[in-house]
């Protein structure tokens, strides 16, 4: 199986500079232009047969736009949501950092944000779907999973077996997709954060 991962097209909230997580933002104009540009691309090169997307705007109108132009078929999975950021979300970035600071040490991977979720138990609900995903998705050939920038950087430490308390993240830009072949325990990475689609005209 080939797994595209995908991250969700330019939010109004990376305009506005607040955090996002579970803030239920869509997309701007931009983010649609550039998830179009994906879905041209991959329906050109490698279609998905199914995708996988969460259930907040900015990554399900992503997906929707893919799905209309490779005409594949689409599933929602609420727990592909972002980090569960709690009283964060929403709020404007300057206003965050005085109101809710960073422990100077950080946060203990235990720790939930007030409101949400710790790192922890944001990485074994991304071990969770990801195995949900894989199970259910046995006899197809090629799928794609549109999220959110945490989450597939959860999702990708997961299929390549890092643990819990990595210090190694993955990033994605907008549109950004990962590609990675799964056969049997063989694991090949084939793509990381690839964006050559957005130079499209």
């Amino acid at each position: 199986m080939e797994i595209l991962i995908i991250r969700h097209g330019q939010s109004e909230a990376d305009v506005l500079n607040v955090h996002e997580g579970r803030a239920d933002y869509p997309l701007t104009d931009l983010g649609r232009e550039q998830a179009k540009k994906l879905g041209q691309y991959l329906n050109e090169y490698c279609p998905p047969d199914l995708i996988w997307s969460s259930t907040l705007k900015r990554a399900s109108e992503t997906a929707q736009i893919i799905a209309t132009e490779v005409s594949c078929m689409m599933k929602y999975e609420k727990n592909l949501m972002e980090f569960h950021n709690g009283v964060l979300a929403g709020l404007p970035r300057e206003v965050a950092a005085t109101r809710y600071p960073i422990p100077p040490s950080g946060r203990k991977p235990h720790e939930r944000i007030e409101g949400g979720e710790s790192e922890i138990e944001f990485r074994m609900r991304c071990e969770q779907v990801l195995s949900k995903i894989l199970t259910e998705s046995y006899a197809v050939a090629r799928i794609a999973i549109v999220s959110h920038g945490g989450t597939i950087s959860n999702i990708l430490k997961s299929i390549l077996q890092l643990p819990v308390k990595s210090h190694v993240s993955f990033h994605t830009g907008d549109t950004g997709v990962h590609l990675v072949k799964i056969e049997g325990d063989k694991v090949a990475v084939k793509k990381l954060n690839y964006l050559e689609h957005l130079q499209r005209k």
